[in-house]
């Protein structure tokens, strides 16, 4: 079997009928942006599954527009996952889907982009179901967006705020340590809990058991005010403006207005919107000193300086100037990110190798993962850095044929860490395959 063809074996054994399961042990939910990732290369080979795959996350979309982190799976054993919905406990929301338990959180909005690579991807005798379907998730892709417009921006800067680690999808980076750990957990303030992540992966490969206390403590601060999102973003102690997660929502307000053109819509409220958004990325978040976009804590009113992975996302903006592009190729070229020991590189480390804390193996904290790469491929591709762009796929490639589909890589030695036959490590490498197959096709089998 070639690796594209087990790529989509992959995904098919994960499939349950109406979505795709991350892995089949340690996350037997439905992920909102895993879907997003799966629906793109799922699109390549199945596309009236990659259609149901958003269709079905978007069943459980909450009143005000935001898409939850996770949606819970009743079929699932009530313990495979912790935490599930009797902590969440979404429904005190009024805003929350009657009859579908979800977290009360949201993640990276990849949807509009993943919902238009979908339909280029439709073949001819499915184009008019493809239209017809991106003309029903549309208004909700819009109410998506807009959600975060008006739910998330509370200094009126175009940028939206995360109010927890878990909705960067990048839950340990070291790109929220200094506000991460000024969170003190009073005593007496959870209960007692089993992590069931430790079931599955060595403990110092996972976020610390001081760190989930944190994350659960987030947690029920939000579930205490239900979810009220004025509350949540009025009093949460962790309120970052994170540069790839707006980076991702301005690439989604552009596919968003390719979208609208298609649908018969107007696509200039999008075009504007992107163009907002790309104001405050480069207004509040490009630190010139640093030659670096940087994250910002709103409660402290500061610009965090540790060199990872996030502060590439905004190459995913089109209209990024040509001088803050070349920094970041600078920096994802330098001993920081693009090591070269005896020949051997496995492309992009997550966190500057040179940093002290650097951890080859712990979660966000050093490993590569294949969806940053994908998404700084496609940053770089549209800023004509087609070089470094083929490095990534190149890497990636040699990633999966040593260690397979794992959830993440060590960058040191390539080998596989995390969860095995994972799901969005399986379709974004079909998707990177296929769309450089004219390089990287010919190595595959």
């Amino acid at each position: 079997m070639d690796l594209l063809d087990a790529a989509g074996a992959v995904l098919d054994a994960n499939w349950t009928g109406r979505y795709t399961r991350p892995s089949q042990a340690l996350y037997p939910h439905q992920w909102s942006w895993d879907s997003a990732f799966i629906a793109v290369g799922r699109a390549w080979y199945d596309a009236e599954r990659a259609r149901l795959e958003l269709e079905t996350l978007f069943e459980a979309q909450w009143a005000t527009g935001m898409v939850p982190s996770i949606v819970f799976d009743p079929a699932a054993p009530a313990d495979a996952y912790f935490p599930g919905p009797d902590v969440w406990q979404a429904e005190r929301s009024p805003a929350a889907p009657r009859g579908r338990a979800t977290s009360g959180i949201t993640q990276p909005p990849m949807h509009a982009r993943a919902a238009l690579e979908v339909h280029r991807h439709a073949p001819p005798d499915q184009r008019a179901a493809s239209l017809a379907w991106l003309e029903r998730l549309y208004p909700r892709l819009v109410a998506q967006q807009r959600y975060l417009a008006t739910a998330r921006d509370p200094r009126g800067t175009g940028l939206a705020a995360i109010v927890h680690p878990w909705e960067s999808g990048l839950d340990d980076s070291p790109a929220w340590d200094r506000d991460f750990d000024r969170i003190a957990v009073p005593p007496g303030a959870l209960p007692p809990y089993r992590r069931r992540d430790l079931d599955r992966a060595p403990a110092a490969d996972r976020p610390t058991d001081a760190d989930y206390d944190r994350f659960l403590y987030l947690l029920t601060l939000a579930r205490a005010v239900d979810y009220d999102d004025a509350q949540v973003v009025g009093s949460a102690p962790f309120l970052i403006v994170d540069p790839l997660f707006n980076a991702i929502w301005l690439w989604s307000e552009h596919a968003l207005a390719e979208i609208a053109g298609l649908v018969g819509a107007d696509p200039a409220p999008h075009r504007a919107a992107a163009r907002h958004i790309h104001d405050g990325l480069v207004r509040e978040l490009w630190v010139e000193r640093r030659a670096r976009f940087c994250a910002w804590d709103l409660r402290r009113d500061q610009r965090e300086p540790e060199d990872t992975i996030v502060s590439f996302g905004p190459l995913l903006d089109p209209d990024l100037p040509p001088p803050i592009v070349a920094a970041i190729c600078r920096e994802l070229e330098s001993p920081s990110f693009h090591p070269r020991r005896g020949g051997v590189r496995y492309l992009v480390p997550t966190y500057d190798e040179r940093a002290a804390d650097f951890d080859p193996d712990r979660y966000w904290r050093g490993p590569v993962w294949l969806n940053t790469n994908w998404l700084l491929w496609h940053g770089l591709r549209q800023h004509g850095r087609t070089d470094l762009a083929d490095e990534i796929v190149a890497s990636s490639v040699e990633l999966v044929r040593r260690s397979g589909f794992r959830e993440y890589f060590d960058p040191l030695d390539g080998s596989g860490h995390g969860s095995d036959r994972f799901s969005w490590s399986a379709a974004l490498f079909i998707d990177m395959v296929q769309a450089s197959r004219d390089s990287a096709g010919p190595a595959l089998r």
